[in-house]
C-alpha cells in the first residue's frame, strides 16, 4: 500500500475549525502565553490525528514539529530559568521516545511483527517535551483507553476483532496530549 504525499496532508478545514475552538477555550481560561502554546499544540495534534486516522502514518512535520515546539514552549514559558526548562523538556522527550522505542522493539521481537510505528515513537518524544513527568503516564493511559473503547465499540457493532486489526494509535495519542497539557496548565 503506497501512501501519496497528498494523503499525508491534513484536512485544512478541520484543522482551522479545531484551532479556532481550541483558541477560544484556551484564551478563555489560560494566561495568554500559555493559551498561544495550547493553540499551537492543539493545531498540530488535530493535524496529526486527522492524518493518522486516515493513513496509519504520522507526518514527520507533525511529530518532530510538535517535539521542537514543546521544547521551545517550555523554555519560553519559564521566565525564571528558560535554559533549564528547555533542557528538562528535551530530556523528557528523549527518555519518553526511548521507552516507547524499547517497547516497540520488544514487541517486534516477541511477536515477529510491528506493533507500533516509528511515528508513534516520535510522537512520544513530543509527549515528553510538552508534559511534566508525572503527566506522561496519564497521557498514554488516556490514549490507550480511547483506543480500547474504539475496539470495544467495533466489536459491539459486529466487526471482527483479531490480531491483524490495525489501530491508528496516534489518532488517540494526539488528542490525549493536548487534553493532558491543557489540564496540567489550568490555573487552580
Amino acid at each position: 500500500m503506497s501512501v501519496l504525499e497528498e494523503d499525508l496532508r491534513p484536512n485544512w478545514a478541520t484543522v482551522a475549525a479545531g484551532c479556532v475552538a481550541i483558541a477560544v477555550v484556551s484564551a478563555a481560561l489560560l494566561p495568554w502565553p500559555i493559551a498561544v502554546a495550547s493553540t499551537v499544540l492543539g493545531g498540530l495534534m488535530i493535524a496529526g490525528a486527522d492524518v493518522d486516522a486516515r493513513t496509519f502514518l504520522l507526518p514527520d512535520v507533525v511529530t518532530w514539529g510538535t517535539a521542537a515546539c514543546g521544547i521551545l514552549a517550555a523554555a519560553a514559558l519559564n521566565q525564571v530559568n528558560p535554559w533549564l526548562a528547555g533542557g528538562a523538556a528535551f530530556s523528557r522527550a528523549l527518555v519518553t521516545a526511548l521507552v516507547l522505542a524499547s517497547l516497540r522493539w520488544c514487541y517486534a521481537r516477541l511477536k515477529e511483527c510491528e506493533g507500533l510505528g516509528f511515528g508513534d515513537v516520535k510522537l512520544a518524544a513530543a509527549v515528553g517535551a510538552w508534559l511534566p513527568l508525572k503527566a506522561i503516564p496519564l497521557c498514554f493511559g488516556l490514549a490507550a483507553g480511547g483506543a480500547l473503547m474504539t475496539v470495544l465499540f467495533a466489536r459491539l457493532r459486529g466487526e471482527t476483532i483479531d490480531a491483524s486489526m490495525k489501530i491508528p494509535f496516534g489518532a488517540f495519542l494526539c488528542p490525549a496530549l493536548w487534553l493532558v497539557f491543557y489540564a496540567s496548565v489550568l490555573p487552580p
